[in-house]
């Protein structure tokens, strides 16, 4: 155990080299456990002479006495004096404790102990990375786990001893000006108002808010068809009626059911953690798997045949590093699947009834599965195909759901008796026990009540023609609303992710969102934005990060009181009562446009020239000098994070306003320059005999914006988002890292291309090179992680690009881009890549070229500059939906591209966007190019002379514009054009060479 402890705490970065050990003696683990108790109990609020310790899984407390005074501090064997704040308190000799009693057998802390052996190193689920400083084995299930970002958040108990020893000034990152105030929850937080109403058409079964686009809503009904919805402007963006996809591969079974009755419904519809596939459940037989791109498009993915008649439960899950789905059903199975070829990874079968929700999760790195049957049992899964480790029975013992809290620390279930008797309860995880009942239940409910959990704080439950609130913490009914009237007896709901919406079933085959302040103020945003039928791609809104993280808004940077988990998907399955369909209450829905030239509303006029058709920010700072060398958005899209080539980094940060209240960045507002309050921005290690403008520099951000991977030369160092603060270094050259990209799976994961034109992947938390690759001839320039082919596509400075496979980090496809009309060959020259939203196809940018690749390394289409862009490309990139694409150039203009054909949609001369341009004296041009993670049509240039150019359309333009200006799709230029060459570019197509 000793040995083991020593391996988990040397294996931390923020420990490496700043512990020495001594030698262990074999009573040292029992001191340790000793010195822990006695500080408990002096932190304890009521200290007894005596305390009664029973378990080491929750923080003690001794009862109060009789009279309710609290006792002085006794100072026998197991207390010492309380400590002053702000320091540790003496440790005394250390005396026998009382004993340990362990948690029953069927305690989940138990079973979670003894988990299988050959899965020491299980990953995170989906929707979020595990932490950069998680301990690798699953030794226990703590009872406030490690969140995903790798931070530690305090429970209450925790803030109070926080309170009694902190001092010193705070790290964390801040301007001047702005005042950090607590986030305090009130029933003012509720979605209570009703804003929209839609008219579905048929019974609603299932509903999903997207976990980003925090305003559109999949809906699953009881004819078997998905529908995707924009709730701010009632647009429907997809409808997808029920069919099987490929008959001739359904089973017999399946076949057999179809045929004897047609009808089929939808039980459950839910999104994956990071959006981009759905998941929809069928009562007959079948799971089918959508991947979602952000315009709104659905694309048939996989068609399982998933279990012998109904399949009444779907979710996302991510054992062993693999984006997989988790379903259950009728056959009494719980069954996983992997989302790339749907092959079967697991089957869990022991339940005697069948089964009705599932509810993957994980603490630590030990991931598991709750499932509920109609027969009132709960079981709990390892993935190890050992059996149920858990068997206890719900309250009702009839159809149960349960669900996390969003940051995973508290347990819900809520169920319904076949006498009608509804039960909302809230577990005691280490135990197996009932924690709390919530009362305000109608006596016999009509039908199974469903419910939701959100921020970290409210649940809310379908009851008796209304939606009955309650605050986590209370076990009477916080609030009850009607929503206006027309619900049925138990509403389905559905909150989205940040809880400021909330979407309610109605009796007439139609959906109601509730919202908050903050709802309200996303629906009008979108609906200001739904000018005319005619209306453009779906642009994201989030009224609040998805996340608390370092760098979210001012008014809620990093001190709610939990972070809001993307992997939060509470199984909603819920009974059928089928509906007849009433079209006089029709809400108007307008038409989803298809044709890509319509649905591109900005960068319609083909030459800018003029500044007066952008908007432009410019962002400079008298801190530091040097070109930018690397950019790119927060995935948050709340900050822009710039390296320069003399190693220091510029965090820029928008802030809440009444012209930019979402706090996202744009052009109009101009964001602060965050500095620790020490002073020192973050700065890379650097080669001493290598000046930094002269090395490759490179940076990574993880998905949840808390860490930053950076290196210019010398060591690569991890960074706190937060504090700027250098957790660690690793790598000193030589060689050199000259490109670094996270693991899309696992943040402790790092795929580093280095100056020796070999590639390596390296843990972070336990500090070694897992391997190394080696194919390239030259330095490389470029990675790119496809979860969804499970490859890593690598480009090089030699013009080659290689795909390698994620399991076995072998070489699979290799080949060199070919030098487009009147180039000599062989290329050289700085290489980059990057894949489409769709996970399968490539962009490759080479100072000669752009090009459309797919996996097997074929050139789709390529461009090569002409005409009006005659000068090398410099940087290229997609945008967040995945139709255009933005290209410098090193004369300083900007080109953007249509995907789909690679015609120029619109050159920017450098004039309208670089103050006081001169054609004779400007040398300035973009290095690299970032584009927004939500807006479409903005991008951010890092330029040559150091500054930084936040650009996109002006609204004036793209509202006047709009059906106005012809495409240059369609080959015509208006004659107004100053720049007639633009027409006519024509695609390249790779030649047979």
């Amino acid at each position: 155990m000793l040995v083991e402890l020593k391996k988990l705490i040397e294996a931390n970065p923020l420990f490496r080299d700043k512990l020495t050990f001594p030698a262990f003696k074999s009573s040292r683990l029992r001191t340790l456990i000793n010195q822990s108790l006695n500080w408990q109990h002096q932190l304890c609020k009521n200290p007894r002479p005596n305390p009664d310790i029973k378990t080491l899984f929750t923080d003690h407390s001794c009862s109060p006495t009789a009279n309710g005074a609290r006792p002085p501090p006794t100072n026998g064997p197991l207390v010492g004096p309380i400590p002053k704040a702000g320091a540790f308190p003496p440790i005394g000799a250390h005396g026998p404790f009382q004993p340990v009693v362990s948690p029953s057998s069927g305690a989940i802390a138990g079973w979670m102990s003894s988990g299988n052996p050959s899965f020491p190193h299980a990953a995170a689920v989906a929707a979020g990375p595990p932490g950069l400083v998680q301990p690798p084995n699953a030794a226990a299930f703590l009872k406030h786990p490690r969140t995903p970002s790798g931070l530690d958040y305090q429970s209450a108990d925790s803030e109070y001893l926080m309170k009694r020893i902190r001092t010193g000034q705070s790290d964390e990152v801040s301007f001047s000006g702005v005042a950090l105030t607590p986030n305090v929850y009130s029933q003012d937080d509720l979605p209570k108002t009703m804003v929209r109403a839609l008219n579905q058409g048929s019974n609603v079964m299932s509903m999903d808010f997207h976990p980003q686009q925090q305003t559109i809503l999949l809906v699953g009904t009881n004819v078997g068809d998905i529908c995707l919805w924009e709730v701010g402007s009632r647009e429907r963006l997809a409808h997808k009626l029920f069919k099987v996809w490929d008959i001739s591969a359904a089973s017999m079974p399946l076949q057999s059911a179809l045929l004897n009755d047609a009808v089929i419904s939808v039980n459950r519809c839910v999104w994956a953690p990071d959006g981009l596939m759905l998941g929809v459940a069928f009562s007959k037989h079948i799971v089918q798997i959508y991947h979602y791109s952000p315009t709104g498009e659905l694309r048939q993915h996989l068609e399982i045949d998933a279990h012998v008649g109904g399949v009444n439960d779907i979710a996302f899950a991510h054992p062993n590093k693999q984006l997989c789905v988790v379903t259950c059903g009728d056959d009494k199975m719980i069954k996983v699947w992997d989302t790339v070829a749907g092959r079967r990874q697991f089957t869990f079968e022991g339940h005697e009834a069948p089964v009705y929700s599932v509810c993957p999760h994980y603490k630590e790195n030990i991931q598991f599965i709750f499932s509920t049957a109609i027969d009132g049992k709960i079981k709990a899964w390892l993935y190890d195909c050992m059996g149920s480790r858990v068997d206890y029975d719900a309250p009702g013992l009839w159809c149960t759901t349960m669900a996390y809290s969003a940051d995973g620390t508290r347990l819900f279930s809520c169920g319904t008796s076949k006498d009608g008797e509804s039960h909302l309860v809230e577990w005691n995880e280490s135990e197996g026990a009932i924690k709390r009942t919530y009362s305000g239940f109608r006596k016999r409910s009509l039908g199974v009540v469903q419910f939701d959990t959100t921020r970290n704080r409210f649940l809310a439950a379908g009851d008796e023609f209304q939606i009955k609130f309650w605050d986590m913490d209370n076990t009477s009914m916080l609030i009850a609303v009607d929503a206006d009237g027309g619900l049925p007896a138990s509403p389905r709901l559905r909150f989205n992710k940040e809880g400021s919406l909330l979407a309610v079933t109605t009796s007439d085959n139609g959906i109601k969102i509730l919202a908050n302040s903050d709802g309200s103020r996303s629906i009008r945003m979108m609906e200001s934005r739904a000018i005319d039928k005619n209306r453009g791609p779906y642009e994201p809104v989030n009224s609040k990060p998805l996340i608390v993280n370092a760098l979210g808004p001012v008014g809620n940077a990093a001190i709610a009181p939990a972070l809001e988990r993307a992997d939060r998907a509470p199984p909603a399955v819920s009974i059928s009562s089928f509906g007849t369909m009433d079209s006089s209450r029709l809400v108007d829905v307008k038409p989803r446009i298809s044709d890509d030239t319509d649905r591109i509303k900005a960068w319609r006029i083909p030459d800018i020239v003029d500044p007066s058709h952008l908007k432009v920010l410019r962002l400079t700072d008298a801190i530091t000098a040097g070109k930018v060398v690397r950019l790119l958005y927060t995935n948050s899209g709340l900050a822009l994070l710039a390296l320069a080539s003399n190693a220091v980094h510029k965090l820029w940060k928008w802030q809440r306003t009444e012209r930019s209240p979402l706090g996202k960045a744009t052009a109009y507002v101009a964001p602060q320059l965050w500095q620790p309050p020490s002073g020192t921005p973050m700065t890379n290690d650097i080669n001493e005999t290598k000046p930094a403008e002269e090395s490759a520099a490179c940076f990574a951000l993880s998905k949840n914006d808390s860490y930053v991977m950076s290196a210019s030369g010398g060591k690569v160092s991890l960074f706190n988002m937060m504090t700027f603060k250098v957790m660690t270094t690793f790598m000193s050259p030589p060689p050199a890292a000259t490109f670094l990209a996270f693991h899309p799976q696992d943040n402790n994961i790092i795929a580093i291309g280095m100056e020796d034109s070999s590639i390596q992947i390296y843990n972070v938390r336990v500090d070694e090179v897992k391997t190394k690759l080696k194919g390239h001839q030259n330095r490389i320039t470029g990675l790119a992680f496809s979860q969804t082919l499970n490859s890593l596509v690598s480009s090089g400075a030699d013009a080659q690009l290689s795909v390698w496979s994620m399991d076995v980090w072998e070489k699979k496809k290799s080949r060199f881009i070919q030098a487009p009309a009147g180039r000599q060959s062989p290329l050289a020259g700085e290489t980059r890549v990057q894949f489409h939203n769709d996970q399968t196809h490539i962009l490759v940018v080479h100072e000669s070229q752009i090009g459309i690749y797919d996996i097997r390394l074929e050139c789709l289409r390529s461009w090569s500059p002409k005409d009006s862009l005659t000068a090398p490309i410099s940087s290229a990139i997609y945008s967040c939906d995945g139709l255009l694409i933005y290209a410098g150039f090193c004369d300083g203009a900007i080109g953007v591209f249509d995907v789909d054909n690679l015609r120029l949609r619109c050159r920017i001369a450098p004039s309208a966007y670089i103050p006081s341009f001169s054609v004779s004296s400007n040398s300035a041009y973009a290095v690299v190019i970032a584009a927004h993670p939500s807006e479409p049509n903005q991008i951010a240039l890092g330029m040559s002379d150091g500054a930084i150019h936040v650009v996109e359309p002006s609204s004036s333009d793209v509202e006047s514009k709009r059906g106005a200006t012809p495409s240059l799709d369609n080959g015509s230029i208006p004659s107004s054009s100053s720049n007639p060459s633009l027409s006519g570019q024509a695609t390249e197509l790779p030649s047979s060479r």
